[in-house]
């Protein structure tokens, strides 16, 4: 229920927390998971702070010496535990506590059923798809470096990678790697590199270590902020057999630290040695373009047309001269031939033609109309008819027939 307060009708402090710890007190016993930082004993009373892996919060957990010796030794700074424990808020001071009544260290077997069922979770929501990793630069700008301070890591990737790379830049942040305040920190400079226009490529690398010590790069926050980067991450926690989820969700996924600069970085060896064949390649297929071409030449210029092009003339003029000659004794044959028929023609028609016959002596004897006389009989008594001779024409009257 709301307290109904007013400026003219306030409550005094003493009503508040003792609402307050009203409602803390209605929580009952509860079961906390956390992990642990701060540990102190003092006297019988050890007192310590819960923090929360994920978020960065944290509450204060106050419990008798007997019930963390009862724990055993696995309770120490940046163990991950299991609290049982009762609200208690104190009124005097106004502040908030858990009085823990039992603490359990969560094992190794839980801690695997866990991140398993987180790396189900982060799968399904396609975290881990391969086709949302971006491909490395080939030759990076800039690389930031995300790793502990001073450690075999760092030294690991930058002189490896200055080895292979001489030129190769790079913007170190140093963090954190394991207990309680490491996913934070790798977050922070997460974020850092990610804000960096010049960064082309962040590593986050980490030598080997035992399981729990690997378990921030298994944070759920620190997975989905790394999937949520615009630069591609490259994972290089632990050796070969390691596998926190970050190798899972980062672009690219490397055994150790060594082979972190070995993918970031190209060998400047190598990459010369690639030059040197591609050059030799190319200076041979342009040799033998060159030779290909120079041998085509050789072959054009060594045709008859271009090797001596006055003779190629000559026998076109030759050839042009038979043409002509043998285009002038066709045309002259088949004037021959066209003459001795034209000769044959006209005797056939002299011989024919009634002008021969009447030059043999003989006349055609025709009426007036112009008809020709074939029977005596036809021919009447004083009848004026015309005689053509060879040489003439007469004109006689029919006086009698013989």
């Amino acid at each position: 229920m709301a307290m109904e307060t007013t400026a003219e009708s306030p409550v005094p402090v003493r009503t508040v927390l003792q609402a307050v710890s009203g409602w803390i007190g209605r929580l009952g016993r509860i079961w906390v998971e956390g992990q642990i930082t701060d540990l102190n004993a003092r006297g019988g009373t050890v007192y310590m702070t819960l923090r929360d892996p994920v978020a960065n919060m944290s509450v204060r957990v106050v419990g008798p010496r007997a019930v963390f010796e009862a724990a055993g030794p696995a309770v120490t700074d940046g163990a991950r535990v299991v609290v049982h424990a009762k609200p208690d808020f104190w009124i005097n001071r106004g502040t908030f506590s858990l009085s823990v009544l039992e603490i359990r260290p969560v094992g190794v077997g839980e801690l695997l059923a866990r991140l398993e069922r987180l790396k189900r979770v982060l799968a399904s929501e396609g975290l881990f798809r391969p086709e949302r990793k971006r491909p490395l630069p080939f030759l990076p700008g800039r690389i930031g470096l995300i790793c502990g301070r001073d450690s075999d890591a760092e030294h690991d990737v930058l002189q490896n990678a200055r080895r292979r790379w001489p030129a190769v830049a790079f913007r170190v942040e140093n963090t954190a790697v394991q207990g309680s305040y490491a996913v934070g920190e790798v977050m922070e400079a997460l974020r850092v590199l990610d804000a960096d226009p010049e960064i082309d490529v962040i590593i986050i690398a980490r030598g080997g270590g035992a399981m729990e010590d690997l378990l921030p790069f298994s944070d759920e926050a620190l997975v989905r902020a790394v999937h949520a980067a615009r630069t591609p991450v490259v994972s290089a926690i632990g050796h070969e057999q390691d596998s926190p989820l970050l190798d899972l969700v980062a672009d690219v996924r490397a055994s150790t630290p060594t082979d972190a600069a070995k993918k970031a970085v190209p060998d400047v060896r190598e990459q010369l040695q690639l030059v040197r064949q591609l050059r030799d390649r190319g200076r041979r297929c342009l040799s033998g373009a060159v030779e290909r071409e120079l041998a085509w030449l050789r072959s054009v210029r060594s045709r008859p047309a271009l090797a001596d092009p006055v003779r190629e003339i000559e026998r076109q003029s030759e050839q042009v001269a038979a043409l002509r000659d043998r285009a002038r004794r066709c045309l002259s044959a088949a004037l021959d031939r066209a003459g001795d028929e034209l000769g044959h023609t006209r005797a056939r028609l002299l011989a024919l033609s009634p002008a021969a016959t009447l030059e043999r002596g003989y006349a055609i004897v025709q009426r007036e109309d112009a008809s020709v006389v074939r029977e005596s009989a036809s021919v009447k008594d004083g009848e004026r008819l015309h005689v053509r001779l060879a040489d003439g024409r007469l004109g006689v009257s029919v006086t009698g027939r013989e």
